[in-house]
């Protein structure tokens, strides 16, 4: 072997020491699991059984379920509870819905990064701040117009209505369908506990009672964002968490 030859042959040995590659060390490639593509997504690791009635934050019964699936989706721990808290309330209250906790997650995710759009943080109460607040709806970026319908006391714009919270809810949308979740007495957009009922009631109606349909899920799902790019979105998200892998 000439001095070039022994030269490069040694340089290409210490790259593959240095950058640990399969094809230098011929290992088994390391992936994720495929993530399903089916309509409704999967319904995950089920929720275990919620005193729906018990005073308080109720959602903080389901502290030993979320632990092992928020460190393995990402999905925060408090946000988790609160989709595992509003699917099992559906699930009681009105089972013929059908929803299940990743699709909540699927929409949080993809509407807030599960409350932490920004930097905003959630409270173990379910508080999520700063607040989160979506652009004015003015006709402009192809957003439609929604003149200002709460005096800006929800959405704290006076002018044009703006999505609100972890859920991005409108304000004459969360008037209709906001509710006290997490036990302290009013309905909150910027409480993770509250918005994610409150949209699971939201998809729930709109769906026409049934979300365990492709045709169900995708029509409740649309109504919150008339988007199949949207659709396909949370569908993957919620896909993923069903198998318990990040997205």
């Amino acid at each position: 072997m000439t001095t070039v030859r022994r030269a490069l042959a040694s340089i290409s040995a210490l790259t593959c020491v240095a950058i640990l590659t399969s094809a230098c060390l011929d290992l088994p490639s390391l992936s994720r699991p495929d993530i399903p593509d089916g309509i409704p997504p999967g319904l995950g690791t089920p929720v275990p059984f919620v005193d729906i009635n018990a005073p308080g934050r109720t959602a903080e019964q389901l502290r030993d379920w979320a632990r092992p699936i928020s460190d393995a989706t990402g999905i925060p721990f408090v946000a988790l509870e609160s989709y595992g808290n509003a699917a099992e309330i559906q699930r009681q209250q009105h089972p013929e819905c059908g929803i299940g906790w990743t699709t909540l997650a699927g929409i949080g995710g993809v509407e807030s990064k599960h409350g932490q759009y920004r930097g905003s943080k959630i409270a173990p109460n379910g508080d999520v701040s700063p607040p989160i607040r979506g652009v004015p709806l003015d006709g402009t970026r192809g957003n439609m117009e929604i003149p200002d319908t709460d005096g800006g006391k929800l959405d704290g714009d006076a002018t044009h209505d703006r999505a609100m919270g972890p859920f991005q809810f409108i304000p004459e949308t969360w008037r209709r369908y906001g509710v006290d979740a997490n036990g302290d007495g009013r309905a909150d957009p910027d409480n993770i506990d509250d918005a994610a009922l409150s949209a699971a009631r939201y998809l729930c109606v709109s769906a026409g009672g049934d979300m365990t349909t492709p045709q169900g899920w995708e029509k409740a799902v649309k109504v919150y964002n008339n988007s199949m790019a949207y659709v396909i979105d949370v569908r993957d998200h919620a896909n993923a968490y069903s198998i318990n892998v990040r997205y």
